[in-house]
């Protein structure tokens, strides 16, 4: 029995706002989209891997997401440390830095972490 994985979801708050974001910040295009009237779902990766993240937009939806502490987070691996970090920094989306491990984070429109690392 084989088990992969295919997609994390987020729920976004402005669909149109997290597509321009991960587009920009990640490279990640839609890949499939699903359309209904209480909702929409869009599919989105890049060239670079099979995982995609779905990003489900509740049209009735009006408050921000509670996301609790937020410990849980999504992990981008880079070439290119200092060019992301750079392109990330132009962005105003870095919200914590840990050099040490050689890790930071940037932060999506609805608040969701996203790590980035080369390890």
């Amino acid at each position: 029995m084989i088990h992969k994985m295919v997609h994390n979801n987020f729920n976004v708050l402005d669909l149109e706002k997290s597509l321009k974001f991960y587009e920009e910040a990640f490279g990640l295009k839609v890949v499939r989209r699903v359309d209904n009237d209480d909702f929409t779902l869009c599919f989105i990766a890049n060239e670079h891997g099979e995982h995609q993240i779905e990003l489900t937009w509740l049209k009735d939806r009006t408050e921000p997401y509670n996301l609790g502490d937020n410990e849980i987070h999504l992990c981008f691996w880079t070439d290119d440390f200092e060019a992301s970090y750079q392109h990330h920094k132009e962005m105003g989306v870095i919200c914590f830095e840990n050099p040490a491990m050689g890790i930071y984070f940037v932060e999506d429109p609805d608040g969701y972490w996203l790590e980035v690392t080369t390890t």
